[in-house]
């Protein structure tokens, strides 16, 4: 695939693409997710090498991933490359604030568990109000959004799942 192909299937520039390429820049996690997409692989496939064997993800080497804003941090709970299909994470949403998501790949789907707090998760046209305990399954091929509007920081689960 040339710059110019993953340019236009990623909507990231030609010229950013260069940079992160030529190492002269580092990459947001969200450019990170619109390369991904471009691609059509699993976000993991450009952080790690698949695993072979037993492979250990202890919580204090997992790398915390943030939001531009510092309003969601999402952490791995599994090692990089563990699965080619599924990633999964803990996401942390600060109180009453929220996060727009960009849509991943064609046919890629997500779980999402309230662990605690509250969840406003927004789909396309759909909004769902979630407690501790609820969660949601939907089709993350389209923008989504998770809305704490709650009082205190919020915790899930995120399960993602992509078609091959």
């Amino acid at each position: 695939m040339s710059l110019d192909d993953l340019a236009r299937a990623s909507g990231v520039s030609r010229a950013a693409l260069s940079q992160i390429e030529t190492f002269k820049s580092n990459p947001t996690v969200g450019l990170l997710w619109k390369i991904a997409v471009g691609l059509g692989v699993p976000f993991t496939e450009l952080l790690g090498e698949p695993v072979k064997g037993v492979s250990v993800l202890r919580k204090n080497e997992s790398q915390v991933l943030r939001s531009t804003d510092g309003k969601l941090e999402s952490r791995p709970l599994a090692p990089a490359g563990s699965s080619a299909n599924v990633e999964i994470y803990e996401l942390r949403l600060a109180p009453r604030s929220a996060h727009a998501a960009e849509a991943h790949a064609s046919g890629t789907h997500e779980i999402v568990v309230v662990l605690a707090g509250l969840l406003r998760m927004r789909a396309g046209d759909e909004v769902h109000d979630l407690a501790a305990g609820d969660s949601v399954s939907f089709a993350a091929d389209r923008p989504h959004t998770y809305e704490n509007p709650g009082g205190g920081e919020a915790r899930y689960h995120n399960v993602i799942i992509y078609e091959r």
